[in-house]
Formats: C-alpha cells, sequence, structure tokens
C-alpha cells in the first residue's frame, strides 16, 4: 500500500502571544500539493497573522509551520524562501523607480543566485532578463516593460508582483489580499491570471481574500479563521452551509 502523499505546507497547532495577549491559538490544518485554499474572516480574525507566521515574518510561541516536510518553524524569511515559498503583501512590495522588467529581472536574478543590486541594469540577452519578460507575458504585461512600477494602475502593480513570484518559481505561494484596492473592473482579469497560474504552474496557493465571489470562484477548499482560530476547513460549499460558520458570522460579512 502507498503511503499518503506528503502535504506541500502543514500548519500543526500554531499560536501566537504577545504580552500576554493570544493573537492566534492552535491553528491546524495541511494544504496538499498543487491545492488552492481560501482563507477568509472579518477583520481582526488572524488571517494576515497566519501569514507572518507561515512566511517568517513573525515566530510562532506554540506548535509548528512545515514546508515540504521540513520543519521551518525557525527559518528566516529567505530559507523559507530558498526552500520554496513565496508571498505577496496586502501593500505594493515594488521598487516604484524602477521599470517593470527591472522589478520582475530581480526576482529572477535572485531566484539563480545573483545580486539584488538595483544598480546593475539588465542585459537584453542575459537569463533573468530572459526570465523576466516570460513572466510579463504570462501576466499581460509585456508592452509595460520600460514602465516606472510606481507610474501602473494597482490592478497592474498586482500582475507585476505575480510576475516576480512567477520569477522566482516557488513551490508554495502566499498570496495576501490580492484584489486589495484593486479596480472592480481589473478584478476578473487578475483573478484569471491567478487561476492560470495554479493550473499550468501546478503551485500550491494559500490566499486571503476579502471578495467572496472571488474566493469561492478559484478555490478547492475554504479555511475560515475567527477570533485566532481555525473556525472550519472545507469545500467552498460545504463552508458556506456550515451552521457554526453562519452562527459566527451574523452581522459579521466575511
Amino acid at each position: 500500500m502507498s503511503s499518503p502523499a506528503r502535504p506541500a505546507l502543514a500548519v500543526d497547532g500554531a499560536g501566537l502571544k504577545i504580552g500576554g495577549a493570544r493573537i492566534l491559538e492552535d491553528v491546524r490544518f495541511e494544504v496538499a500539493a498543487g491545492e488552492m485554499v481560501g482563507v477568509i474572516g472579518p477583520n481582526g480574525a488572524g488571517k494576515t497573522t497566519l501569514f507572518n507566521l507561515i512566511s517568517g515574518v513573525l515566530r510562532p510561541t506554540e506548535g509548528r509551520i512545515v514546508l515540504g516536510g521540513a520543519d521551518v518553524t525557525g527559518a528566516s524569511i529567505h530559507a523559507r524562501a530558498r526552500a520554496g515559498l513565496g508571498r505577496t503583501f496586502q501593500t505594493s512590495s515594488l521598487f516604484p523607480q524602477l521599470s517593470v522588467l527591472e522589478n520582475v529581472r530581480l526576482a529572477a536574478q535572485a531566484r539563480r543566485g545573483g545580486s539584488l543590486s538595483v544598480l546593475k541594469f539588465p542585459r537584453s540577452a542575459d537569463e533573468a532578463t530572459r526570465v523576466a519578460r516570460e513572466n510579463l507575458a504570462e501576466v499581460g504585461l509585456q508592452d509595460k516593460a520600460a514602465t516606472a512600477a510606481g507610474d501602473l494602475a494597482h490592478g497592474d502593480k498586482r500582475k507585476v508582483e505575480i510576475a516576480m513570484l512567477l520569477a522566482a518559481d516557488p513551490s508554495v505561494i502566499l498570496l495576501d489580499e490580492p484584489m486589495a484596492g484593486v479596480a472592480s473592473g481589473d478584478v476578473p482579469s487578475l483573478s484569471a491570471i491567478i487561476r492560470r497560474m495554479h493550473r499550468d504552474r501546478g503551485c500550491t496557493v494559500l490566499m486571503v481574500e476579502h471578495h467572496m465571489d472571488v474566493v469561492l470562484g478559484l478555490v478547492d477548499r475554504v479555511a475560515v479563521m475567527h477570533h485566532g482560530k481555525l473556525l472550519a476547513i472545507d469545500t467552498p460549499d460545504a463552508v458556506m452551509a456550515n451552521p457554526t460558520v453562519q452562527s459566527a458570522y451574523l452581522g459579521e460579512p466575511v
């Protein structure tokens, strides 16, 4: 009998206390390789704190974070990135004065062990530039390669951040509110890029998002956070029909 497949990501009893206050408590779940899971909950539920524990911005005071079978609880942000973890943030993390191409090229260059110096301008024929151009085409921004990143509309900035993730070639991706601040007209195209990224790359995705229509249209399962605890994790239909979830969110839109 074959052994069950190892999860791409496991959060094993993770908890966080700060100054005596409990922020997260005994959060436990696994994400299978190639699965996309949405994380929902009202403001203050602990969603971004959970992402901070997984990505290494914060260290849990209880429990473990396991990436691809390896315990990374004590590992640095950079070590987790080298192990295949990529993340976007709620606020833009681009270099606004650099071109779109230069931003993505830096991600490709870092993935290949190169310098992160913004003073080293791209050459038209080097490998990092080739990878950057390919990933800009994948998110539909090849025609804006020379544009300063700071001059882009917010939706296009989000697409550049996804291109940077793809250039770094992670196996597990954390998307922290990818639709935050994006104009409603740009949401469908950004959703399509995330769907295509997941389908074509076969990567594992954990996504915090307040747009319920986006979440329910993209993910395999939904994890519901409430007051620092994992309230439920199941298929979208099962979660939305769960009476405990309905009771917890009575008057609290997710």
